[in-house]
């Protein structure tokens, strides 16, 4: 089969070291600006891992992006230079650098099963600390915050259990210490 041209997904593998980055980019909150942020990265052909938009502050219109890509240190680096450029842009802070950041992420995941496999999904589920959130006679709804591969993990147990459904909302990223992005 003939690989598509023009798309970066077919690109030849260059074998430069590649490392995931979170990226906090304090932004305006206004239309368009989460369009031009994410355009910076399809430009360069490389794909976004998680992404979390919200508001900040409602009196100052400032919302945080929060991007979580992986690819080469120098085309990161390129990336962030870009991106301090834009106009809506009022900071950008690789929190992968600082060496200190706590992420988090929250799933809801679906399982369906009866008898032994029931009962282990919920074992598996008190040790991982998830919450049953919605439970029928055939499946349960549970909660789970951690770090994405505490999640990976648990999706992974979960599978032959059962797995129906998941949904992830993205890394939550902030630095420790009493400095802030904004």
């Amino acid at each position: 089969m003939r690989q598509p041209t023009g798309s970066a997904y077919f690109m030849d593998d260059t074998h430069e070291p590649r490392s995931s980055h979170t990226l906090a980019v304090l932004v305006d909150n206004e239309p368009g600006v989460l369009a031009r942020v994410i355009g910076l990265f399809s430009g360069r052909g490389y794909n976004i891992d998680s992404l979390t938009v919200s508001e900040v502050s409602h009196e100052g219109h400032l919302s945080r992006i929060t991007v979580v890509t992986t690819g080469p240190d120098d085309v990161v680096d390129q990336i962030k230079t870009q991106l301090d450029r834009l106009v809506p842009v009022h900071k950008v802070l690789d929190l992968t650098q600082t060496g200190r950041a706590l992420e988090r992420e929250l799933m809801l995941i679906k399982v369906r099963g009866k008898g032994e496999a029931r009962v282990e999904a919920l074992n598996l589920a008190d040790a991982f600390r998830a919450r049953v959130i919605d439970a029928t006679t055939e499946s349960f709804v549970f909660e789970i915050t951690g770090k994405p591969d505490k999640l990976d993990q648990f999706i992974v147990l979960m599978t032959p259990l059962g797995l129906v459904e998941v949904a992830r909302t993205g890394v939550a990223a902030i630095a420790r210490g009493p400095e802030g992005i904004g």
